[in-house]
C-alpha cells in the first residue's frame, strides 16, 4: 500500500439520536465530537437521521402497496374478464 495515498481509516462512532442507538465501526469521516465508549476510549461521533434501528424497512414498519386492490379496481372500472389464451 503506498504511503499517504489514502485517506484515515480510524474508528468512528455513528449515533441515531432519534432510536438511542449507536455503533462502532471503521470510517474515513471526521469529527470534532467525541464520545466514550464501553471499552472506556473515546471516539469521534457522527450524528446521523437514521439508522437500521429507525428505518421503517429494517424495523418492520414500512408500508405495503395495496397491489392487489389496484388490480381488482382496473378489473372492475375496465371489465377485465377475460380468461388466459380467449381472444377478447
Amino acid at each position: 500500500m503506498q504511503q499517504d495515498k489514502h485517506p484515515d481509516y480510524h474508528p468512528v462512532v455513528f449515533r441515531d439520536r432519534a432510536a438511542g442507538y449507536a455503533f462502532l465501526t471503521r470510517s474515513t469521516a471526521q469529527s470534532e465530537q467525541t464520545i466514550e465508549w464501553d471499552d472506556g476510549e473515546s471516539y469521534p461521533v457522527i450524528d446521523v437521521e437514521i439508522s437500521s434501528e429507525s428505518h421503517p424497512f429494517y424495523t418492520g414498519k414500512a408500508r405495503t402497496v395495496d397491489t392487489e386492490g389496484r388490480v381488482a379496481r382496473f378489473e372492475r372500472r375496465y371489465g377485465g374478464g377475460a380468461e388466459p389464451g380467449e381472444v377478447g
